[in-house]
C-alpha cells in the first residue's frame, strides 16, 4: 500500500560559477542546464545499446545523462552529442556493481535538482561456458550487475517518479529470458528475474503514472558477444540485429506504454516456437543454435 508520507522536498538548486577552479565543474563535469527539458538517464552508455540509446534520445532533444565505467566513452560520446544536437549531457562515471555508488549517483543528480523522467536501465554482462566449470566469482559478479544493481537503480528512481507522478522505465532484458539455455545458465536466469520484474513493476505502477516496459532483444551487433567470450554460431550470425532497430522498438514500445517487447521477426518467431513447443524440444533446439 502507498504510504501518504511525502517525499523531502528537494534542495535548493546550486548556483554553478563557469571558473577553472570551480570543483562541482571539474569533479561532476556538470554544463550548462535547463529546467524545461526532460531527463534520459542511461546505464551502460559507453558503448552497445547504451551508446545507441543516447543518440536516439537525443536526436529528440532529451537532456542525458550518461552512466557507465569507462570515462574516456563516455565523455567522447558526451561531446559529440552536444555538439551536433545542442542538448545538455552528464557524464557518471560510476560502477554499478557497488549498489553504494548507485545510492550515491542518485544524491548527486539531487543535489544537482536533476530529476530523471525517462530511465534506460541497460547496463549488464554475460558469460558462456558450463555453470560447474566457471568460477563462483564470476557467477556472482554477473548477478551483481544484472540483478542486485538493476534492481537498486530501478528502486531509487521509481520512489522519484511516483512522488512525482509520472516516468518512464525500460528495463533491457534478453530473449534468453524465456528459456533456461545450456552454457548460459546464469545470465539466462538472470535475465528472466529481469523480464518478471518488469512485469510485475508495469503493472504497480501504471496507476502511479510511471509506465515500465522490458526489452528482450536477441543477438544483437553490440560487443556484447566479444565480453562474453561466446562463439558466434551460423544461424546466430543470420538472426543478429544491428543495435538501432533494437532501440528504436524499445523507445517505441516504452512510449506507447507496452509490458515487453521482442523486437525482430526471427526474435519473435522464436520466441512462438516456445510458447508453441514441450520444454524439451526447445531448449534442445535453442542450445544446438546457442552452442553448436
Amino acid at each position: 500500500m502507498r504510504d501518504n508520507i511525502p517525499a523531502a522536498p528537494l534542495p535548493p538548486r546550486p548556483r554553478i560559477k563557469r571558473g577553472h577552479g570551480d570543483p562541482f565543474m571539474t569533479k561532476h563535469r556538470v554544463h550548462a542546464m535547463t529546467t524545461d527539458n526532460s531527463w534520459v538517464l542511461i546505464t551502460g552508455a559507453s558503448s552497445g545499446f547504451g551508446a545507441e540509446f543516447a543518440r536516439q534520445y537525443a536526436t529528440q532533444g532529451h537532456s542525458l545523462v550518461l552512466v557507465a565505467r569507462r570515462l574516456d566513452r563516455l565523455e567522447t560520446l558526451a561531446e559529440e552529442l552536444r555538439q551536433q544536437y545542442g542538448i545538455d549531457v552528464v557524464v557518471e562515471q560510476v560502477d554499478l556493481s557497488d549498489v553504494a555508488a548507485i545510492i550515491h549517483l542518485h544524491h548527486r543528480l539531487r543535489e544537482r535538482r536533476i530529476a530523471i523522467d525517462i530511465l534506460i536501465n541497460n547496463a549488464g554482462h554475460g558469460l558462456q561456458g558450463t555453470f560447474v566449470e566457471g568460477t563462483l566469482d564470476a557467477a556472482l559478479t554477473m548477478l551483481q550487475l544484472d540483478v542486485v544493481s538493476l534492481t537498486a537503480v530501478t528502486h531509487v528512481f521509481a520512489q522519484d517518479m511516483r512522488t512525482r507522478g509520472r516516468g518512464k522505465i525500460l528495463l533491457v532484458a534478453s530473449l534468453m529470458a524465456y528459456q533456461g539455455v545450456e552454457k548460459f545458465a546464469v545470465y539466462a536466469a538472470a535475465k528472466a528475474y529481469v523480464l518478471r520484474l518488469g512485469e510485475a513493476l508495469h503493472r504497480e505502477l501504471k496507476h502511479e503514472g510511471v509506465t515500465v516496459t522490458t526489452l528482450a532483444p536477441g543477438m544483437s551487433d553490440t560487443g556484447f558477444a566479444t565480453a562474453a567470450q561466446q562463439t558466434i554460431t551460423p544461424a546466430l550470425k543470420r538472426m543478429m540485429m544491428q543495435p538501432a532497430p533494437v532501440v528504436r522498438a524499445g523507445i517505441r514500445a516504452l512510449q506507447a506504454g507496452r509490458i515487453s517487447v521482442v523486437p525482430g521477426w526471427a526474435n519473435k518467431a522464436v520466441l512462438i516456437f516456445t510458447w508453441a513447443t514441450p520444454r524439451w524440444l526447445h531448449q534442445a533446439m535453442l542450445s544446438r543454435v546457442m552452442n553448436a
